[in-house]
């Protein structure tokens, strides 16, 4: 599959050029390309536009590491219509949510076909009204089968060549799916997301409200992103995705047996087969987030309580952390606490970043560049060993509070310097620091509650273990 004439892509923002172009750092995981003089000529300062075999092959290379993302102002989407309605079906699982479902139907593009999939509602002929008001096609589950199964049945029906999942409690805007649609011009991709931002609602004032608008789980960020296991953006939320059907109906479509954590089962199954799932942040979808504590805390244990089945899945892909040697040694000597902990941390440090200036002996500044990597893997390991104590392991952490002086510092320190990193990078949404701080530890004690749920249901250590990223793997 090659990509056609016109595909344009521009560099990440990691990425970096080095010695005059000659040669580019960047991706997942970071890695060096050293450029061609013809490869280089290629490059129009950080874009790249696809003319003929070489620059296709260049650009490839790009999206497959990761060091590039497709411009999408660039990109069309052939035989599709303004609306994108000629190539795209919307499928909507809902049970019940009548008043969300009319008002995600009222914002769909005229015209486009439409697949209300009610699972097993309590009021059935109300979901039927609503469906025949907006003139979609209604399916009508006999019994409750959960998201996964309810798409599938809708993806079933589909006869045009993509599909839109969109979730009830979503509003879309009409420029959203046919943006994302563009990015099937590469034929590599089989999903592409947008972002999903926060709906104003008459309960958006409520502090846990508040802190959703600018943390929620289904938010990945501002920046595009290439999705992949072990990425910075490693999955997306079905809430609402754009995709190829002939590639989700051979994949067998979402997993029927998971009520939880389908979608980040699908997007690794997809990439595992050699697809590509673009995170396109320039256009969104609005999602009603849960305004009430009690129905937001138990929302995030269920997230919590997929770890198991996602580890049984893909063992390879799941982990609480995932650490090199070096750092996960540097990790362990700093909360060790001791006199010898800085010392030994600065020796892993100098060390890493020797062995890795190597790989970039014949670069103007091997030294410099090894050091900002290696900085960047030490602040990384130590925000992910912050997670483990106050997020994925918290309940250890508590057991050891009651006996080590160390561990209630060390406990206290990554809460703290995790609540304050966040709190300036995210303007909190108006939250005063203690609410934010409050609302921060709630999200981590449920979540973290619900992988321990899930290991033990599934007796197996399997989701609360850390992997450590050997050069082999």
């Amino acid at each position: 599959m090659t990509l056609p004439n016109g595909f344009t892509v521009t560099l990440d923002r990691g990425t970096r050029l080095l010695d005059d172009g000659r040669a580019l750092l960047g991706g997942q995981p970071t890695r060096l390309l050293r450029l061609t003089p013809r490869a280089r000529a290629l490059l129009s300062g950080r874009s790249l536009r696809v003319r003929d075999a070489a620059s296709a092959l260049l650009a490839d290379r790009l999206l497959a590491n990761g060091m590039a993302h497709p411009l999408l102002t660039a990109l069309s989407a052939p035989g599709v219509t303004a609306e994108g309605a000629a190539s795209c079906t919307y499928v909507i699982p809902v049970r019940d949510r009548c008043r969300q479902l009319a008002r995600l139907l009222a914002c769909l593009p005229s015209g486009s076909p439409v697949i209300v999939v009610d699972d097993a509602s309590l009021a059935p002929e109300r979901v039927a009204t609503v469906a025949a008001e907006h003139g979609a096609r209604l399916m009508q589950l006999p019994v409750n089968v959960g998201p996964a199964a309810a798409r599938n049945a809708g993806l079933r029906q589909v006869t045009t060549s993509h599909v839109a999942f969109v979730d009830s409690d979503i509003v879309l805007p009409r420029e959203t799916v046919p943006a994302l649609l563009r990015h099937f011009t590469d034929p590599s991709v089989a999903m592409a997301v947008p972002r999903i931002g926060a709906m104003t609602t008459d309960s958006s004032g409520s502090w846990i409200s508040r802190y959703e608008h600018v943390r929620s789980s289904l938010d990945l960020g501002r920046h595009p992103a290439s999705v992949r296991p072990g990425s910075p953006v490693s999955w997306v939320p079905s809430a609402c995705i754009v995709a190829r059907v002939d590639t989700l109906l051979a994949a067998g479509g979402f997993d029927e047996s998971l009520r939880v954590g389908e979608d980040v089962d699908l997007c690794w199954r997809l990439v595992d087969s050699g697809w590509r799932i673009r995170y396109e942040p320039a256009v969104h979808a609005d999602h009603e987030h849960r305004a009430q504590l009690v129905a937001w805390f138990r929302r995030k244990i269920d997230y919590g309580t997929g770890a198991h089945p996602l580890s049984v899945r893909h063992p390879r892909d799941t982990a609480t952390a995932v650490l090199a040697p070096w750092s996960a040694a540097l990790l362990v000597a700093v909360a060790a606490q001791r006199r010898w902990s800085l010392p030994v941390a600065t020796v892993l440090w100098t060390t890493a970043t020797l062995r890795v200036a190597r790989t970039l002996h014949g670069t103007a500044h091997p030294v410099h560049e090894a050091a900002r990597l290696t900085t960047g893997g030490a602040v990384n390991a130590l925000a992910q060993g912050g997670a483990l104590l106050t997020r994925h392991w918290w309940p250890a952490t508590a057991v050891g509070c009651l006996t080590s002086r160390r561990v209630r510092r060390a406990a206290a320190v990554a809460a703290v310097a995790d609540v304050a990193l966040e709190y300036g990078s995210h303007s909190a949404g108006g939250l005063g620091p203690l609410r934010y701080a409050a609302a921060r530890r709630l999200d981590d004690l449920a979540y973290g509650a619900g992988v321990w749920l899930s290991a033990v249901r599934g007796r197996s250590t399997a989701a609360l273990r850390l992997r450590i990223a050997t050069r082999s793997r």
